[in-house]
């Protein structure tokens, strides 16, 4: 029996790749002034397409290449390769044609720094982290996570080209954003999972340092991430709106850091996790809504002064 559109679209984790490809969309627009012309729509939409094919490729061979792990991990046992719904070498097929369309996409109507880029990244998650981080250190995830930390990138390097002054700086501190998000995001599910991860003999660092350890980390890295999305306001990347907004939902993010240093429960670490996923998509909206608000305020800052006292 053939393995049904449900099936291979489950093996492209479709929730995780939303989220990838929302920040890489945002980078796109953050990389061009006001609303994109005709031609950069179009360029736009073939970016998009490419590093949506590349993120689905990446998770399907990520469940190729762990499927013995899935099926030792309640998470992760439901997955269409552990249950038999598809056979390997149908999830290989699948995942390399992903890879080429996509290339092919990126490569052709796009221009070559976004695929290689792209490429890159693909091989940043699903084979260097896969295959050789997930299972060597506890900072697996720290590590690894610089690839899952390109969208961004990828999307301002489908309008640009990266060949603007500002292009890798601006770029960056996007990418800078989520790395520094990635450790108390995904630890905060590890810690909930940890007997998962124990059992699939996974080093993640709830199991090889302990809750304790862990929850401090997580405090200190959302310290770090507060910190760090004031960056783009300091290098006149954003405005006054998304200051405000990162540093209310920074603010929220540290409440939850802080009291998962000592939980009401055993679920609270899950509502991090939640919420950080809420964080880091609001965040980019923030980005986003300020970079087109900034040319509307910046002809009225004149006229505003003229109430300050002098």
């Amino acid at each position: 029996m053939s393995p049904s559109l449900r099936q291979y679209w489950d093996l492209t984790k479709p929730r995780v790749v939303a989220l990838i490809v929302f920040t890489a969309l945002v980078g796109m627009f953050l990389a061009i002034d006001g609303l994109p012309t005709a031609k950069q729509a179009l360029r736009g939409a073939l970016g998009f397409l490419g590093i949506w094919l590349a993120a689905s490729s990446a998770a399907a061979i990520n469940q190729l290449l762990d499927s013995r792990i899935d099926a030792k991990m309640a998470r992760t046992s439901w997955r269409p390769l552990v249950q038999g719904q598809v056979k390997p070498w149908q999830a290989l097929a699948f995942a390399l044609a992903l890879a080429a369309l996509s290339m092919t996409i990126l490569a052709v109507w796009v221009n070559v720094i976004t695929a290689w880029l792209t490429f890159a990244s693909l091989i940043g998650y699903a084979v260097i982290y896969t295959v050789f981080l997930k299972r060597a250190t506890p900072q697996n995830i720290v590590i690894g996570g610089i690839a899952g930390a390109a969208p961004p990138l990828l999307g301002w390097a489908t309008m640009t080209g990266m060949q603007g002054e500002w292009d890798w700086p601006h770029a960056l501190l996007l990418v800078l954003i989520i790395f520094v998000w990635t450790p108390p995001h995904f630890w905060a599910l590890a810690i909930f999972r940890r007997d998962d991860y124990a059992r699939a003999l996974v080093p993640m660092l709830p199991v090889t340092h302990g809750v304790t350890y862990t929850r401090w980390q997580i405090l200190f890295y959302t310290v770090l991430l507060v910190e760090v999305t004031v960056l783009p306001v300091v290098f006149g990347m954003s405005g006054l709106f998304y200051l405000g907004g990162a540093l209310v939902l920074g603010s929220v993010f540290l409440w939850y850091a802080w009291r998962l240093l000592n939980p009401p429960d055993e679920f609270f670490a899950m509502r991090v996790f939640n919420y950080s996923i809420v964080y880091l998509m609001a965040l980019f909206a923030f980005l986003l809504v300020d970079h087109w608000l900034m040319p509307w305020l910046q002809p009225a800052a004149p006229a505003l002064m003229e109430f300050v006292p002098q």
